[in-house]
């Protein structure tokens, strides 16, 4: 059995542009409280100890968690339409028109997460980050010199 891997890596890309959207939806369902459960809990997990001091309650935080949650869900799908409609044809455009934005995105995630004592989301920020660049790496280097 043939596998190619270009097609194993745009599904790495194309999965991680769902979860993306899957994760701004939840975020913005957040905004209503009794949707907010499972973010409620990723937070309070993220700032430990595990105490339900994080209520997600003022109405600031769900507006945050709206805007955020809606951003979240269009860059994954504009990721997701990226990689769908223009890899084949333009493998380096695409490559930059994804990883500069995560690159962006990493810095000031991380930075602001560092800024509001919550590092460990910056350490998960890595896991991240290295997915998206290990799909490109490979996939940029599978490609071939034109004849």
């Amino acid at each position: 059995m043939t596998v190619h891997t270009g097609i194993l890596k745009a599904g790495a890309v194309i999965l991680m542009a769902f979860g993306l959207m899957a994760f701004g939806v939840l975020f913005t369902m957040a905004a209503w409280p009794p949707l907010a459960g499972l973010i409620r809990f990723l937070v309070d997990l993220f700032a430990w100890p595990l105490d339900g001091a994080q209520t997600l309650a003022a109405s600031e935080t769900r507006l945050a968690l709206a805007i955020g949650g809606g951003v979240m869900a269009g860059w994954g799908m504009t990721i997701w339409l990226v990689a769908t409609r223009l890899a084949e044809r333009e493998p380096g455009l695409v490559r930059t028109l994804v990883l500069l934005p995560v690159v962006v995105w990493f810095v000031l995630d991380s930075l602001g997460s560092i800024a509001a004592g919550v590092p460990v989301n910056a350490v998960f920020n890595v896991t991240f980050l290295v997915l998206f660049m290990a799909a490109f790496r490979i996939r940029g280097a599978q490609r071939q010199p034109a004849n």
